[in-house]
């Protein structure tokens, strides 16, 4: 699958990166959150504002393209010797036709050579579609989290890993 990672830099493109955001969580998520969580996440996490703010703090966002078409979005932050894979999100359109599973590759290629061991992220544990999804590329569960990101919410996460060779 031919697929390119764009660096989301611009004002624009950031813009841009949290109305896809607003649309992908307001359809996938509603499933597993309250409207109320999303709505809350979305503005602490995914606003242009946030965006902007994790940007400087060391993350790299990029649009998931094929062809001319953007299918999704990525964010990564290099800590220490691994990488976090803070977002990937994928349109509805677009899921099940292997942009997941490209862009991850991209992204392990990205952490191979900047000579990373693994790469890790936390998913929701009620959302089988996307830990059957890293299951398949070879992430393990390693751990648990509950972490509480105010406002009375809680992320209730397994921590997945992947080694890189």
């Amino acid at each position: 699958m031919d697929i390119k990672l764009i660096t989301t830099k611009t004002e624009e493109q950031i813009h841009k990166l949290a109305r896809l955001a607003y649309e992908i969580w307001n359809e996938y998520y509603i499933r597993l959150l309250s409207q109320q969580q999303i709505d809350y996440m979305l503005d602490r996490f995914q606003s242009v504002q946030a965006i902007t703010e994790q940007l400087k703090q060391g993350y790299h966002y990029f649009f998931i393209q094929q062809e001319r078409n953007i299918v999704g979005y990525a964010a990564v932050k290099q800590e220490g010797e691994s990488l976090f894979l803070s977002k990937l999100y994928i349109k509805k359109e677009a899921r099940g036709q292997g942009f997941g599973k490209a862009a991850l590759q991209l992204i392990t290629k990205m952490a191979a050579e900047r000579q990373l061991c693994k790469i890790w992220l936390t998913v929701n544990r009620h959302n089988a579609s996307s830990i059957a999804m890293y299951e398949r590329i070879g992430f393990d569960i390693v751990n648990e989290q509950v972490a509480d990101i105010g406002n009375g919410y809680v992320m209730d996460d397994y921590i997945m890993e992947l080694t890189i060779s």
